[in-house]
């Protein structure tokens, strides 16, 4: 790939390098990135329709899933299409462009982060206080949540993207990674990045580890509730609950605190690549699998579903 260089000009386009590192192996990825592209949309689609059409699944928990499958559908399609694009041919994005999938990608993936530990506060109110829970969490409550998610995650990633757009890029217009991320960005402008980067370090400090914290603090009163349980059956059923959360968690939050708190942890460009992967696209792909495959209510909603029985109410 011929490397382009725009000396004082203004960039007007940026150009993704992508896995430039396995050119050999571009065919294979297209192939097997494609598949799991298909599979995340479908999967979370699914659950989406599972939980939308069975009454019985009309509940806080499935409420809040169906809010995640939404935001995985979405930042995935942010950000796969462009790398698939880019194991074919180049792939190329206007400044402007970058600016906006960043944006868009970042904003979910904040609201994810909140999300996750409305989750676990979720969890630990029907574990812990299963007798006041209905009150606890009711629908103006999880309403109110949601919708504090939403706005929460596009104010911080706003303030971000506002101060990346101060900055001017004049060469060269080469992005080593898949899309149009922080670091990659920060090396290509030509003005000064101290104020978007000191800015940026400290709301992921504060907006990843307080989220991860308050998952982690549920879950240690989960456990702690849980382990005083006499029933060997009900033990094991709260532990399969929560187990398939905490999986998710520990896979999004961990990669994001890496990149983004303790980037000098990551040696070469191609791991970061890697790892962005598994908030991209390997977490996104659990969502569907251990909330259908580990979940006999979503199993037999959907079997009812597809077997075209009515749903009780």
């Amino acid at each position: 790939m011929e490397i382009v260089f725009t000396g004082n000009q203004t960039v007007t386009e940026f150009i993704f390098l992508g896995f430039h590192e396995v050119p050999g192996l571009h065919l294979l990825f297209f192939s097997m990135f494609t598949i799991l592209y298909a599979s995340i949309i479908t999967g979370n689609m699914l659950i989406a329709v599972v939980v939308l059409s069975s009454q019985r699944l009309h509940t806080p928990m499935y409420f809040f899933l169906v809010n995640l499958s939404f935001i995985e559908i979405v930042y995935t399609s942010t950000v796969v299409p462009k790398m698939l694009e880019g194991f074919i041919q180049e792939a190329t994005i206007s400044v402007a462009g970058c600016l906006l999938q960043f944006f868009v990608f970042g904003s979910l993936a904040t609201d994810e982060c909140f999300l996750l530990a409305v989750m676990a506060y979720d969890r630990y109110l029907a574990i812990c206080h299963p007798l006041r829970y209905p009150l606890l969490m009711g629908p103006q409550w999880c309403l109110g949540l949601v919708l504090t998610v939403w706005l929460s995650g596009f104010m911080v990633d706003g303030l971000v993207v506002a101060l990346m757009a101060q900055l001017k890029f004049c060469g060269p217009n080469l992005i080593d990674h898949f899309y149009c991320d922080f670091s990659p960005l920060m090396v290509l402008a030509c003005s000064d990045t101290q104020v978007a980067q000191v800015t940026t370090f400290v709301l992921s400090v504060v907006f990843l580890t307080a989220p991860f914290g308050f998952v982690l603090i549920s879950y240690v009163q989960i456990v702690v509730t849980v382990l005083r349980v006499p029933s060997g059956t009900r033990r094991t059923k709260a532990f399969s609950t929560c187990s398939s959360h905490l999986a998710v968690v520990s896979t999004f939050y961990g990669t994001l605190m890496v990149l983004y708190i303790v980037p000098s942890a990551v040696h070469s460009q191609l791991l970061s690549k890697v790892i962005a992967l598994l908030y991209t696209v390997v977490t996104p792909i659990f969502n569907p699998v251990i909330y259908t495959l580990r979940n006999q209510e979503v199993q037999q909603a959907l079997r009812r579903l597809l077997y075209c029985k009515p749903t009780e109410m």
